[in-house]
């Protein structure tokens, strides 16, 4: 038995592909399935359009996206949960593999997932879709559009961390990587650009900001990403920003990103090549001065990983985790290294204008 939970608040308008989407891949690999819809506390026709399509709807009244997927995977009755966002579609590609991996011992895993081509978002989105599809697989670790677990790896965790109001998903990946193997199908989905439509990159920027100076509150309080992720207003999930801020906030973004993926293809054109009172040169350095700014985030990544390093109960886990942790400590020093030569040479700068 297969339970399909489907966490939703105001979908009318997504809901109808994604069950249906649903339906097909479980008629394709032909198991008894049952899908059930969480309404969080819905004020359109989701309710009424999930009963339509053979759903179980259970209402709730959490709006919090770890409380309302818990509802649903604890009145769940099949022995695999998949936890499908209301606007990704699921393929029987993915479902099968999951499916293939818990069956051989994997206690759950997710799927990578991708931006519909035909489908309008800024331009910068299109770069992160390209690492979407394939870098959850790289990495073994995924967002939460597509998860998916054993009953027992479920209760055994404890599911999403219901403290959280965003990357609830994060922790969850951390805990099903203690209690067994985590699985990353290759097949990716296709999920909703509509929260990059709706959010310019610089307020993405502001809340990347916030979550610095004030991690804590910025996942532990609902206010902090209300606006990306707890927006109840669908009426203009298809309209792409227009103003100039956003745009102009868009392109930067677009750049910045452009500017990262570009960083490891310069590490095999010699520097000879590249003098730097050249253009190129000039770019290289400014390339590698971001770059190495950018990769200081190692140092929590490697921080957030020893902690769980502490509660892994798995050979095979610890050694994964340990070999993370050196990649994000080996890192984290050539960047403060960087940064530190950076600033050295920017303050020799400037003295040398007040003394000049």
């Amino acid at each position: 038995m297969i339970s399909f939970v489907v966490p939703a608040h105001n979908e009318q308008t997504c809901l109808p592909a994604t069950l249906a989407a649903i339906h097909e891949s479980a008629r394709v690999i032909s198991q008894p399935y049952e899908i059930i819809v969480v309404d969080d506390a819905s004020t359109d026709a989701t309710a009424e359009i999930a009963e339509q399509r053979q759903a179980r709807v259970i209402h709730v009244n959490h709006r919090q996206i770890a409380a309302t997927r818990n509802s649903g995977a604890r009145a769940a009755t099949g022995e695999y949960i998949f936890f499908v966002d209301a606007d990704t579609i699921a393929n029987p590609h993915t479902v099968a593999a999951a499916l293939r991996a818990m069956a051989k011992g994997a206690v759950g895993g997710g799927g990578a997932s991708t931006v519909k081509w035909s489908e309008p978002v800024p331009l910068y989105v299109r770069l992160i879709s390209v690492f979407g599809a394939i870098g959850p697989k790289l990495i073994g670790f995924t967002g939460g559009a597509f998860m998916f677990c054993t009953r027992e790896a479920f209760h055994a965790t404890g599911g999403f961390n219901e403290r959280l109001y965003w990357s609830e998903e994060g922790g969850f990946c951390l805990a099903l990587k203690r209690e067994g193997k985590f699985y990353v199908p290759w097949q990716p989905l296709i999920t909703s650009g509509r929260r990059f439509r709706k959010t310019s990159a610089g307020q993405l920027f502001l809340g990347s900001v916030r979550l610095v100076f004030s991690p804590i509150k910025t996942f532990t309080e609902r206010k902090q990403v209300e606006k990306i992720w707890y927006d109840s207003n669908r009426t203009d999930d298809d309209v792409m920003p227009s103003s100039v801020g956003a745009r102009i906030s868009n392109a930067l973004a677009f750049l910045f990103i452009l500017a990262m993926a570009s960083g490891p293809f310069w590490n095999f054109i010699p520097r000879a090549w590249t003098p730097l009172d050249s253009p190129m040169g000039k770019l290289r350095l400014g390339i590698g001065i971001l770059i190495c700014h950018v990769t200081l985030i190692c140092w929590p990544i490697a921080v957030a990983l020893l902690i769980n390093v502490i509660r892994q109960k798995r050979w095979t886990g610890l050694l994964q985790s340990a070999a993370l942790i050196g990649f994000c400590v080996w890192q984290g020093c050539i960047s403060v290294r960087a940064v530190l030569w950076t600033w050295t040479a920017v303050g020799q700068c400037v003295a040398a204008i007040f003394k000049g």
